[in-house]
């Protein structure tokens, strides 16, 4: 059942995928795409300045503090993209995918335009084609877009 997307936030699935689809890191570390990233993924801290590879340490309780901040951000940006509505698993799906390669790739993007169509059959077949990182396919993207997109469709 579609739901209100003012009213909606990330579930623990959406939770759970990103952190397992990011992994844990305490430390700063630069990412496939070549950006320095924290925690579960975070390229950037709550407050908005950037992740620096001199930064210090975080502990895991403090990285998944920044994580829902972070998701409910994106949850926020996702409702303002989009126009129809949604099930709980196809915003999770969104939001995930928009913390993983960003809202503005989002909004510009074939996988939106189909999903405010209400094509969701079309949407869901673009997951797949966003599973390249610094110029490569990655496998942990190809496996990130696979379970996104199982979780657009309900599956």
């Amino acid at each position: 059942m579609a739901s209100s997307l003012a009213d909606m936030r990330p579930s623990e699935n959406c939770l759970n995928l990103v952190k397992h689809a990011e992994g844990f890191s305490s430390r700063p570390y630069l990412c496939p795409a070549g950006k320095p990233t924290i925690g579960y993924g975070a390229t950037h801290y709550p407050d908005g300045h950037s992740v620096s590879l001199h930064d210090d340490p975080i502990s895991e309780t403090e990285a998944s503090l920044m994580l829902s901040a972070m998701l409910d951000d994106y949850a926020a940006a996702i409702a303002g993209l989009i126009h129809v509505p949604l099930t709980q698993g196809q915003f999770d799906a969104l939001v995930d995918f928009a913390y993983n390669c960003g809202v503005s790739n989002l909004a510009g993007s074939t996988l939106l335009k189909f999903v405010n169509a209400g094509n969701f059959a079309l949407a869901a077949a673009e997951f797949g084609k966003w599973t390249h990182g610094g110029g490569k396919e990655l496998p942990g993207l190809v496996a990130r877009r696979a379970a996104e997109r199982k979780l657009f469709v309900g599956v």
